[in-house]
């Protein structure tokens, strides 16, 4: 839950496969959190951002430019997720309270989440539906749909669970929601959206070191969609050992960047060629292969020359102005007449509990 809440931030969650697509929903209820909605909500295709909505405002709101293409011909389409959100803001601080008091809490600041969703495989057809609570940052009830029964991961939970499962009625309308109408929906919302949700964008990848003892890092940015691979291998082969694999990171223009460091520690200097990175992209037909090179790795150890030149003029400006500054404060002092001997005086009143 505490990944899964820092991703929710963050708008990034890996999708399963190449081929599935996604729709979720994140609805978040906050308690005693100063300058932030009580209630916020967002709506992710295949992890864009293309609804929000919180308390403040109280508006559903489209996030894309294809969502008016999605709603042109649904005139109530804004109306309608605006009123049912308001209502699920409702229902939401009431359970806030109600997970306080299972967990016998008072005040403070406590978060209850819900994120709920479809999935559809475009290849093969096949749909699967999702939903999961928590609270706190910790899992608290979850929907198994090969079961139509609840998951209780917490004690404090078990009530809710008896009382969910022995609602048929509302579990066969969840389940028709996430197998029928979500999928729907999510295909329609891939239709619109597909030149900016199936673009592929091809990064540029870099190899990186901080220090001739750091790992060597191969960084690559600017790729979309985030349905990335990046490895090294040696001798043609994947490797493994002494590998640390990033995770999949936002761009502030929608792209993205990962990176793989390769610790070449024990690795002499002649084996080196050995090595380079491949970067697999979904909708890209060609890897991108980068030779391990020392002359093509960039590092902050070693500043171009233009910097010591300027840092060598900065410095004698510096020793001028000094040199400077001494000739006219002789000049002055040899055209004024010497000033009193107060010295005792302004020594008590700077410092006027010294003896």
């Amino acid at each position: 839950m505490k990944t899964w809440l820092v991703l929710l931030l963050l708008g990034l969650i890996d999708d399963a496969a190449a081929v599935t697509h996604s729709l979720k929903y994140f609805y978040t209820s906050f308690s005693q959190v100063p300058n932030f909605p009580e209630f916020v909500v967002v709506g992710l295709v295949d992890e864009v951002q293309m609804i929000y909505y919180d308390s403040n405002t109280k508006r559903a709101e489209p996030k894309q430019d294809w969502m008016s293409r999605v709603t042109e011909s649904k005139d109530e389409y804004w109306e309608w997720n605006t009123e049912g959100l308001i209502g699920q803001q409702q229902v939401f601080k009431g359970n806030i309270e109600i997970s306080k008091q299972r967990f016998n809490q008072t005040g403070g600041v406590h978060i209850l989440q819900m994120m709920e969703g479809c999935e559809w495989d475009d290849e093969t057809g096949s749909t699967n539906g999702f939903n999961l609570h928590g609270y706190d940052g910790e899992d608290f009830i979850v929907f198994d749909m090969r079961t139509e029964t609840w998951i209780a991961p917490k004690q404090q939970a078990v009530i809710t669970k008896h009382k969910w499962d022995n609602n048929k009625a509302w579990i066969a309308r969840k389940k028709h929601y996430y197998t029928q109408i979500c999928p729907e929906w999510l295909k329609m919302y891939v239709d619109y959206g597909r030149s900016s949700l199936l673009r592929t964008e091809v990064p540029s990848v870099s190899l990186l070191q901080k220090s001739p003892s750091s790992p060597v890092s191969c960084h690559a940015t600017g790729f979309y969609p985030d349905r990335a691979m990046m490895f090294w291998r040696k001798d043609g082969e994947e490797h493994h050992e002494d590998v640390d694999v990033g995770e999949t990171l936002p761009n502030h223009d929608g792209s993205f960047q990962m990176s793989v460091d390769l610790d070449l520690s024990s690795v002499p200097a002649e084996d080196w060629r050995r090595y380079d990175c491949v970067f697999q992209l979904s909708g890209m037909k060609d890897d991108i292969v980068t030779k391990l090179d020392k002359a093509k790795i960039r590092t902050n150890r070693e500043k171009p020359v233009y910097i010591y030149i300027v840092a060598a003029v900065v410095v004698l400006a510096l020793v001028l102005l000094a040199v400077i500054g001494v000739l006219v404060y002789r000049k002055k002092k040899a055209k004024c007449p010497p000033s009193p001997d107060n010295s005792v005086e302004l020594s008590e009143k700077l410092n006027p509990e010294s003896k």
